[in-house]
């Protein structure tokens, strides 16, 4: 509901500052959100919602990640406990950002793409446990 969307709105907020757009679907309660967290904060700050797939600006990176966990739960049957959900979805964002290749990024790692080089070479995985 509209608690949950303040705050994960006020969680980007403490850790993005002052954004020039938030781009959400369009759910009534991130808009309520963004009216409480970033409007009445920053009057220049612009809430794009209700996009399409086609539009110039969308949401679509988004909700295909979250597809992707998706799918991962329901081989889980569920995330069972807040705990355990954490570390399942801790090692998904590990692996969506760092090991797994995406061909919207031209084969590259969203990390690769932010210019972030690790040097993990041939076996991520292996690489990114090493270093632990």
């Amino acid at each position: 509901g509209v608690g949950v969307a303040i705050t994960l709105f006020r969680d980007v907020r403490a850790k993005v500052g002052k954004p020039k757009f938030v781009v959400s679907d369009g759910m009534r309660s991130y808009h309520k959100a963004f009216n409480k967290v970033f409007w009445d904060y920053y009057r220049s700050c612009k809430h794009i919602s209700e996009v399409g797939i086609t539009d110039k600006v969308n949401n679509n990176r988004v909700e295909r990640l979250h597809g992707t966990i998706r799918d991962r739960e329901k081989v889980m049957r569920a995330l069972g406990n807040p705990e355990s959900s954490k570390k399942i979805l801790d090692g998904q964002k590990v692996y969506y950002n760092y090991v797994r290749p995406h061909m919207a990024l031209d084969g590259k790692t969203p990390a690769e793409m932010a210019g972030l080089d690790l040097n993990l070479g041939e076996n991520k995985w292996h690489s990114l446990i090493e270093e632990r």
